[in-house]
């Protein structure tokens, strides 16, 4: 009896002690403006599709004949992710960026609608809206999916892809960002309302790096501060319950545009099998493997892998 009691004390104050680590930890959004002074840049502009605003940097010359590049982040990025491939892009092609509808400061979606077709549609929006007829789309992870089925519904507007660990088909990580679990669990959202603290974020990064000592704190500081742009924490809970595989796959096979694959052979979020089927299902496509890098090697390492891109590309 002494001993139940002794471990229903325990247990009490355990229980306690969780509460108050989460109330301690507890972090309220973050307006857009305050978060537009560190965030934007003089290259920054806000293109408004239909009543959401888009965050949107258009670089390099204007007057080349060639497509302008097109560069999609992946869930929980923004188009900061793309800094070290566009100093050396620019300097030949136009590169377009934005944050995709849910992270960075272009904000939630209006209509909470986070369908993979809802973003091909603004993808499409966008190119119009900047006049532009016909791109090369490049994506990681959730934009490698957003660009390959805009490829598939919308193909005369992609002049060809480059599909960094994209994902779309069915989901079978082999260890998943904390960040993303607390997403997609039920219980967690519920309890852990607001609860957010950076050491999440931070191995949430390490997870997605080959090398996880190159995640520095002004890469956690970015990541952390953007997740908490107003309205991003329910986005992409909503995110992930509605981009899922869907009928696009099987068209898959249709694609014959030039395709340029990269992967990060230590990507342990979406495994490099996924690497050798889209190379298998994408008749003209290469695959280039990156031994040493993880789920986002552009990111990782940029100069490294913008190299076969510029190759590409030419």
């Amino acid at each position: 009896m002494i001993l139940l009691k002794t471990l229903g004390g325990v247990l009490f104050l355990l229980f306690f002690l969780v509460i108050g680590f989460v109330q301690l930890n507890k972090v309220d959004d973050i307006p857009v403006e305050r978060l537009k002074t560190r965030w934007t840049s003089n290259e920054s502009i806000f293109v408004t599709i239909e009543s959401l605003s888009l965050h949107v940097m258009d670089e390099g010359p204007k007057d080349v004949t060639a497509p302008p590049i097109v560069l999609i982040h992946g869930t929980g990025a923004s188009l900061h992710t793309w800094n070290g491939w566009v100093d050396a892009l620019k300097q030949e092609r136009r590169v377009i960026r934005f944050d995709l509808p849910g992270f960075g400061l272009t904000g939630p979606e209006p209509e909470n609608n986070y369908t993979i077709e809802r973003y091909t549609d603004y993808v499409i929006a966008l190119l119009d809206k900047l006049k532009v007829e016909r791109a090369v789309l490049a994506g990681n992870s959730l934009g490698g999916y957003i660009a390959w089925a805009t490829a598939i519904r919308y193909p005369d507007k992609v002049d060809s892809l480059v599909l960094i660990d994209a994902s779309g088909y069915p989901y079978e990580a082999e260890s998943v960002p904390l960040a993303f679990k607390l997403s997609q669990n039920k219980l967690a959202k519920t309890l852990l309302k607001n609860f957010l603290p950076k050491f999440i974020i931070r191995k949430s990064i390490e997870n997605v790096y080959g090398s996880p000592d190159l995640v520095t704190d002004q890469l956690v500081n970015r990541y952390y501060e953007l997740s908490l742009r107003e309205g991003n924490r329910a986005a992409i809970k909503e995110r992930f319950v509605q981009t899922k595989p869907g009928p696009l796959i099987a068209k898959l096979a249709d694609l014959q545009i030039p395709t340029l694959i990269l992967w990060g052979k230590k990507d342990k979020l979406i495994p490099m099998k996924f690497a050798l089927r889209f190379n298998e299902d994408i008749s003209n496509s290469q695959l280039v493997i990156f031994d040493e890098l993880g789920h986002v090697p552009h990111e990782e390492a940029p100069l490294k892998t913008v190299a076969p891109v510029l190759s590409f590309i030419e």
